[in-house]
């Protein structure tokens, strides 16, 4: 606890508080004031204990506003960004955002980084596009009405952003409704190879098959199961839906935002990129792999699942606990294909079903512990998914078995937040030791100085660094 306090560490807010004796305060272990001497630190579990010792709260990093899930500069943000997504249109621009919010420029970016890993011209244009997104569907207004109710301006800008961020066009979009193919157009410097060489790591996995530049992955499309089927060309992706019964009508659509996120195309690498251009000493990360995208978890409990099956045991060990689990709890989505195990299906078992199957007892009650939790609505991972980092961070801290690393893991590969952490990844130590020719592997406090390089694109970068291993 003293190295995580002299460290200012923020992961471990909430786990302890630190009271200083000597000036009567107690402080979160992210404070970053002038640190006490070790033989005057009390620690406390919670403000009340250090209250009664007759402690009183720190005014620079506010630990009962923490306890309390009360922060006023992410309640603003987070505030500002439900108004976002219920009305794009109320805001002509960035300079309205500031106008409402009565934050200057500096201060409004500083904040959504924080909070969304995103800048305010980023989350007002994925809001406009999500909004347009919903209209073509439901109604039946020209594509120009729906750019003007979005708030654009002019068609063109529309038409340029639509297809920048869901791979092709309104009028395409709106066709998906009722579809069983449609088409995705990909970035000129989309990389096919890697991403699908990442996708298809595990030859042996019941969910997804990858060959050559065709890959086939069980889903489950308004509760039913089907299979999606995607054929990458050259500059383009014919994607196909096949199911063993019917679908709801916007199951294309839904089939659409999964391969969106599961090529990473729901993220534009080249912010990064330009980053580490700036660089000389940074640049060598990124000259074999330009265009690399993180290809997304799509469904977050297959994603929670992962994480707890996969801490601490060999990559391929993980791979069969998960296909263990995938036959015991999945959906046949035909030709072979399972859909991912949810949370329901999981729920329903006891920590005596898997530990035949080779999972510990610790990793079973986690799983089952973690499934119960999201049915019996205590973690609602849908709404989760579009709260801030912060937020998320705090919600999947306290689910029993998720650590640091697990939730970062989780914010990076699932939920698409581009400066996450996941201090302690082997991986990622490995990565840093031969990018930076360390002497030896980074610890933990060191992995955070090294990575600080790369803010705000540390879950670029963390990507990038795990692909430096095969080279």
């Amino acid at each position: 606890m003293i190295d995580r306090m002299l460290a200012s560490d923020p992961a471990y807010n909430g786990r302890f508080l630190i009271g200083v004796l000597t000036t009567g305060i107690y402080c979160l272990p992210s404070c970053r004031a002038r640190k006490p001497k070790p033989e005057n630190v009390r620690f406390f579990d919670n403000p009340e204990s250090a209250l009664r010792a007759g402690l009183r709260p720190c005014k620079r990093c506010r630990p009962d506003d923490f306890y309390q899930r009360y922060d006023p500069d992410q309640e603003i943000v987070e505030t500002l960004t439900e108004r976002v997504r219920r009305d794009p249109a109320a805001f002509a621009g960035v300079e309205d955002l500031e106008r409402v919010s009565g934050l200057g420029s500096s201060k409004l970016h500083e904040l959504f980084r924080f909070h969304f890993h995103a800048t305010p011209a980023q989350v007002l244009g994925r809001a406009r596009v999500e909004a347009a997104q919903r209209l073509l569907l439901t109604t039946d207004r020209p594509v120009a009405d729906v750019a003007f109710e979005v708030g654009y301006e002019g068609l063109s800008t529309f038409n340029e952003n639509f297809r920048r961020l869901a791979a092709m066009t309104p009028a395409a979009y709106r066709r998906l409704l009722g579809a069983s193919e449609f088409r995705l157009t990909l970035p000129h410097s989309y990389s096919t190879a890697p991403a699908l060489e990442y996708l298809g790591r595990d030859a042996g996995s019941l969910t997804m098959q990858v060959r050559g530049k065709s890959l086939a992955t069980g889903v489950r499309l308004g509760g039913a199961p089907a299979v999606l089927r995607a054929e990458i060309g050259s500059g383009t992706v014919r994607a196909s839906i096949e199911a063993p019964g019917p679908l709801p009508a916007d199951a294309a659509a839904r089939a659409h935002a999964h391969l969106l996120r599961l090529l990473g195309l729901h993220r534009d690498p080249a912010p990064f990129e330009r980053k580490m251009e700036a660089s000389p000493k940074l640049t060598p990360l990124i000259e074999r792999r330009r265009g690399l995208r993180i290809p997304q978890v799509p469904d977050p409990f297959d994603a929670l699942a992962w994480v707890i099956v996969g801490q601490q045991i060999t990559l391929s060990f993980a791979f069969t606990l998960r296909e263990r689990l995938v036959r015991r709890t999945g959906t046949p989505a035909g030709n072979g294909l399972y859909t991912p195990p949810s949370a329901e299906a999981v729920a329903n078992l006891e920590i005596e079903d898997l530990v035949p199957e080779q999972f510990s007892r610790r990793k079973a009650e986690y799983l089952i512990g973690a499934a119960r939790l999201i049915t019996a609505g205590g973690l609602a991972l849908d709404r989760l998914g579009t709260s801030s980092a912060v937020r998320m961070e705090s919600e999947l801290l306290a689910v029993r078995g998720l650590g640091p690393w697990s939730a970062h893991y989780l914010m990076m590969r699932c939920f698409g937040f581009e400066d996450c952490l996941p201090v302690g990844d082997a991986g990622l130590v490995r990565g840093l030791e031969r990018f930076f020719d360390l002497p030896a592997r980074p610890g933990p406090e060191e992995t955070r100085e090294l990575m600080q390089a790369f803010a705000p694109y540390r879950s670029w970068a963390t990507f990038h660094l795990w692909q430096t291993l095969k080279d």
